[in-house]
């Protein structure tokens, strides 16, 4: 009877060898592979553009009043507190219901205005084609919500200097957290973006 000749030691180890040696270069590549693949840089989100208006008949502006939110805006996590507070902002205005804007805006905000000045202030506005189109933190208790929207009134009611029924706006509202609640507080200084309408 004949037998195989047993292979020697060295040779029974090769193979094992040769596969942790294959797997290790494999890792190594695959590892080398990310740490040189070059990096993607996130472009920053640009703000989208108002909700157009310009394509709606006279009688149908400012548009919609109901708040819509950017994706960068919903991305924020006071994104539906804030979208409750803005709706709530316009619904006063566009209703002319003085209890329910004092109830949106800060103490500060409240002390600027009486009701009769108010009332004068937005007696023919109606907002509409409203988006929020960033949220930015300040610090815990203060946000800023950029805010895009379209206004009509009466020409004698128009903005100073911008004698205009239909315009166009974008702006900035500060908000703060009072009473556990937030709240639009007095805006910034300086003039919002505005333009006219287009027929």
């Amino acid at each position: 009877m004949t037998t195989t000749p047993r292979a020697p030691a060295r040779q029974r180890w090769l193979i094992p060898t040769l596969i942790v040696v294959l797997s290790v270069t494999i890792g190594g590549g695959l590892l080398l592979r990310e740490v040189y693949r070059p990096s993607v840089v996130e472009q920053p989100s640009v703000p989208p553009a108002l909700p157009e208006s310009s394509s709606l008949a006279p009688e149908a502006q400012p548009g919609p009043g109901l708040v819509v939110m950017s994706p960068d805006a919903l991305d924020h996590p006071q994104a539906q507190a804030v979208t409750t507070l803005i709706q709530d902002y316009f619904d006063a205005i566009n209703g002319k219901d003085y209890p329910k804007w004092t109830a949106a805006v800060s103490q500060e905000r409240r002390q600027s205005k009486t009701k009769a000045e108010w009332l004068a202030d937005y007696r023919s506005t109606k907002d509409g084609s409203i988006l929020v189109y960033r949220i930015e933190t300040v610090s815990p208790g203060e946000l800023r919500v950029f805010v895009g929207f379209s206004s009509t009134q009466d020409l004698a009611d128009a903005p100073v200097g911008f004698p205009e029924t239909c315009v166009r706006w974008r702006l900035v509202l500060p908000v703060v957290l009072e009473d556990n609640r937030l709240r639009v507080d007095v805006t910034m200084a300086g003039t919002p973006e505005r333009e006219k309408c287009t027929p």
